[in-house]
């Protein structure tokens, strides 16, 4: 895909010094630094899901509830007759 954007001369420049010392092209570093932004993406989403599993962990763990035994059957919670 191509893509069109506006940068300033003098970062363009700057950019093309720092390509050539690299041994690649403007759009090449571009490309690159895409892609890397690209893959940490996935990554940073997968450790913000397992740090918000392990608080909610916590949280279970801090809030422990006991409420008693049971004394109710399953059956007689979702009994609809009427009484």
């Amino acid at each position: 895909m191509n893509i069109t954007f506006a940068a300033d001369d003098d970062v363009v420049k700057t950019v093309r010094k720092i390509a050539i010392d690299r041994d690649t092209t403007l759009a090449g570093m571009l490309r690159e630094c895409l892609n890397q932004i690209a893959a940490s993406a996935g990554t940073e989403a997968a450790e913000r899901k397992r740090q918000q599993l392990e608080a909610l962990e916590r949280s279970f763990e801090e809030h422990k509830f006991y409420g008693g035994p049971h004394t109710w059957r399953r059956a007689d919670l979702y009994d609809r007759s009427q009484k």
